[in-house]
């Protein structure tokens, strides 16, 4: 517990073998519940949570309730990161957890920062925390120039997606959520794949909710990515669209600001028309392409104007935080493994 929060982990782990003991047993020990989720492994993943949860348990007091504090739970398919939180989260809300971090099962995420990403939903400045590589140049230095580049296009496509204009490296796995968050956003229908937490956030501002960013630095250890670049670029940016435009339809179209919605029907019947007269035209494409061209500069105007206004209209739901750690937490026992159990609600 901290702070009187209940505070739960989620450690998502496909093949991380060697590396996801580790990220248990250094999990602190304000947290409550450790939620070990085995993706499908074809490794000694899932032996080796259940080695390291069997020496904690045994070693840990019941506490708030819970009997045990590592729960290890088991997919019998590789369902991605994402099926793999989401497994998590929903083991968390039915338990009642007040805030569920999350801590990658590859040991990149220092435990000495949790505090400081739970501590904004903790005491309400938030409903959900993540880690932002991108706020410190010193924290940068870190992260390989490819990583760095594809970060800084998927912040942008992710924040028009989103709604969440001051968010950036959107791919941070370092999180946190409230239980409020889990009980309202709709996490049942979460994306599987690794852009989950991109469609969370959409998930997030759709139900209202409150998005805070805290400066992490970037950490790559032994470890190797299990993302496949060719396919994961089309499926998140594919995601994304949609995610926008189920935003705008189900958030704008009702509630507004329609000032936004004209802007954007400007510039779609702007360079539709421009498409459509340049194809319909007796005149060569040489001859006709000015007037193209400036059909694509008037709409580009007002979609820019259009996230203009989305900007303004959202800004209250997001932020930037610089959180210090002043103090340490309360622990009450050592951080490490759990039992060997599939079953997700047994306490």
């Amino acid at each position: 517990m901290y702070r009187d929060a209940t505070v739960a982990v989620v450690v998502p782990a496909y093949n991380e073998e060697g590396f996801v003991g580790e990220t248990i047993a250094t999990i602190p020990g304000y947290v409550d519940r450790i939620y070990a989720v085995e993706d499908g492994s074809t490794d000694g993943t899932w032996e080796e949570i259940c080695r390291t949860a069997e020496r904690i348990n045994a070693a840990s007091a019941s506490r708030n309730g819970f009997s045990r504090r590592v729960v290890p739970i088991r997919h019998d398919a590789n369902r991605g990161v994402g099926g793999a939180i989401k497994t998590g989260y929903l083991a968390a809300r039915e338990d009642g957890i007040d805030v569920t971090a999350v801590m990658g099962g590859d040991a990149q995420m220092q435990p000495e920062l949790l505090e400081g990403v739970i501590r904004p939903v903790v005491e309400g400045e938030a409903d959900y925390v993540k880690g932002n590589r991108l706020l410190n140049e010193a924290h940068q230095s870190g992260m390989p120039r490819f990583r760095y580049v594809g970060n800084r296009i998927l912040t942008w496509l992710t924040r028009i997606a989103s709604g969440y204009w001051t968010i950036g490296d959107p791919q941070n796995g370092y999180t946190a959520i409230s239980l409020h968050a889990l009980e309202e956003a709709g996490i049942e229908d979460m994306y599987e794949y690794y852009g989950y937490c991109n469609d969370l956030l959409v998930r997030l501002n759709v139900a209202g909710l409150r998005v805070v960013d805290v400066p992490r630095p970037a950490n790559y250890g032994d470890e190797e990515s299990h993302i496949a670049y060719r396919s994961y670029i089309p499926k998140v940016s594919g995601m994304l669209l949609r995610n926008y435009l189920w935003r705008l339809r189900t958030k704008h179209l009702y509630e507004g600001p329609y000032s936004m919605l004209a802007l954007f029907a400007a510039a779609a019947t702007t360079v539709l028309g421009g498409v459509v007269d340049t194809i319909r035209s007796d005149r060569s494409l040489l001859e006709a392409l000015p007037r193209l061209l400036g059909s694509l500069l008037v709409g580009t105007v007002f979609l820019v104007g259009a996230l203009l206004v989305d900007r303004d209209y959202e800004q209250h739901l997001d932020d930037r935080l610089d959180p210090s750690v002043t103090e340490s937490p309360p622990t009450d026992g050592e951080a490490s493994s759990a039992p060997v159990s599939t079953a997700v609600g047994d306490d």
